[in-house]
């Protein structure tokens, strides 16, 4: 097989960086109409929240429910 490359009508040298945020300077100022921007992806899964702990009478209560269950 063979594949030709071409440069593209958007071909660069340079990377562009997208914006990635609306600030109040930019609206103020209209340099958002110019500023290419990242595509937001509303179907993303967001990260879990690494914070979150059981109560500590919940832990205990789980701790004696194992220990009777485990005596039958």
């Amino acid at each position: 097989k063979s594949y030709w490359i071409r440069k593209g009508s958007a071909f660069s040298t340079a990377v562009a960086r997208q914006e990635t945020e609306l600030t109040p300077e930019m609206i103020a100022t209209g340099s958002w109409r110019q500023r290419p921007f990242k595509p937001y992806n509303f179907s993303a899964l967001g990260l879990p929240p690494a914070c979150g702990h059981l109560h500590p009478l919940l832990k205990v209560r789980s701790q004696l429910r194992q220990i009777f269950l485990e005596m039958g």
